[in-house]
């Protein structure tokens, strides 16, 4: 059988651009080697959620008489935090399984290999010992976890992402190379749970990427609960559970019974013959145009393949954006200014649009508007002395550059946000809307016109 539309890889790209063609009446083929849901549902932004909400609500009992709440005894058990993690991951996935069935979506389980491209345009993948046709290729293999070449790494226990989410051991202390956004994460649940967290970072802050004020604004919070920083540090060696550290010329170690790796994600581009569609590429992934496809007209490229946003709220819009480009119906491309970063440590720190940073570099003017989050009476009721930062980028007549934000529910707020970049609002504009009141979105218009 030829299909309108063959898929590799069932992450929030695959699954989403196969229930979207499959709903317009396309036929779909979804290959997916693993699990339906990719590293985003079964080892990355789901786990580490349930995981850090289970933080959250140890957290919020350690403080419970601030609120006037008693709370004497209470404990935490990891098997069962553990235990319900894998219990949202199996729900997820089993609906996911679902959609694809009641969309008529052919998922074949295994490993699929790309034969070639023939000169009517028809793709031929292979997988185990079948054979597949297809008029439209999409590529959502997504991403995998950075090894560094450190000396001495790959004789060491050390944990990935994967492995931190499957331990029902808490370890007593935990060494986190990378304080990227994974990093930052996992640094937050088990700093929580009463491990002790040494993060180091090659870059001079946390976050690289992030609003720089916020970034700071985060760490200091957290160098306060007792996480420890090494900043413009690189590692130089590990010897079993020992880091090696080099700062200025200085070299020192620090010792603790894990090792966490996370220094960053690169797209998954072999194994699966991608190499016979001789497709350009470049520095970080498969080269796209505005609407995803490749150098070959009716291959498509989506999420983290293409190197350039590695979320998985990206990767979904694109795949959306290329089933509507193969059914006619795409008018525009993304616009990858107002794809949301969240980072959900306790505080959320979000963006959107522009950072100070890249405003300054780019020689744009703008002025920056701050307010606390204690501004809002709903953030103080609900953050008993808690610390936190809207600040909002405008250009000279108004227009909203960029957001930034510290404080819970930061994550729940952004989109308002990046819905005004994405409409070329103004302030003005933005503060004809109503806000319901007591909530901390408010402190949007408060932040502008304080």
């Amino acid at each position: 059988m030829k299909y309108n539309v063959a898929i590799i890889g069932g992450g929030p790209a695959g699954y989403t651009a196969a229930e979207k063609a499959a709903a317009q009446g396309l036929s779909v083929v979804l290959f997916e080697k693993n699990a339906l849901g990719g590293v985003c549902l079964n080892e990355g932004c789901v786990p580490t959620k349930t995981l850090l909400y289970s933080a959250k609500v140890y957290d919020t009992l350690k403080h419970a008489s601030k609120y006037g709440i008693s709370a004497d005894a209470f404990s935490f058990d990891m098997d069962k935090i553990i235990a319900r993690k894998n219990k949202i991951v199996k729900k997820l996935t089993g609906g996911i399984k679902l959609k694809m069935k009641e969309h008529h979506v052919e998922v074949i389980q295994g490993e699929a290999c790309i034969r070639g491209c023939a000169a009517d345009g028809t793709i031929t993948i292979t997988c185990a010992d079948d054979t597949f046709e297809a008029e439209n290729l999409l590529i959502c293999t997504g991403s995998e976890t950075v090894i560094p070449p450190i000396p001495g790494l790959a004789e060491a226990p050390f944990w990935t992402n994967r492995e931190a989410l499957q331990s029902k051991e808490l370890p007593s202390s935990l060494v986190i190379i990378g304080g990227g956004v994974i990093g930052m994460e996992f640094a937050s649940f088990f700093n929580s749970m009463g491990t002790e967290v040494h993060v180091i970072e090659m870059m001079d802050e946390i976050l690289g990427g992030m609003d720089r004020e916020i970034s700071a604004m985060l760490r200091a919070e957290y160098t306060k609960k007792g996480v420890k920083f090494q900043l413009g540090t690189t590692v130089t060696a590990i010897h079993g559970n020992t880091v090696e550290v080099s700062k200025d010329g200085a070299v020192s170690t620090v010792t603790a019974e894990k090792i966490l790796v996370s220094v960053g994600r690169r797209p998954v581009s072999k194994g699966f013959g991608l190499e016979t569609l001789e497709l350009e590429m470049n520095r970080a992934g498969i080269k796209v145009n505005p609407f995803m496809q490749t150098s070959r007209p009716n291959v498509y490229a989506c999420g983290d393949i293409t190197g350039f946003s590695l979320l998985a709220h990206t990767a979904v819009s694109e795949a959306e954006l290329a089933i509507k480009h193969i059914l006619g119906k795409a008018p525009q491309g993304i616009n990858y200014l107002t794809v949301p970063g969240v980072v959900y440590t306790n505080p959320e720190v979000a963006g959107v649009g522009k950072t100070e940073e890249q405003l300054q570099q780019e020689g744009v003017a703008y002025t920056s508007r701050k307010l606390p989050m204690a501004f809002s009476g709903r953030f103080v009721a609900e953050n008993e002395q808690g610390n936190g930062l809207c600040k909002i980028l405008l250009s000279a007549d108004g227009t909203i550059l960029g957001a930034h934000l510290l404080g819970n529910p930061a994550s729940e707020l952004i989109v308002n946000l990046g819905i005004a970049i994405e409409k070329n609002m103004t302030a003005r504009e933005l503060n004809s809307m109503v806000f319901p009141h007591p909530t901390v979105g408010e402190i949007i218009k408060e932040t502008l016109f304080t």
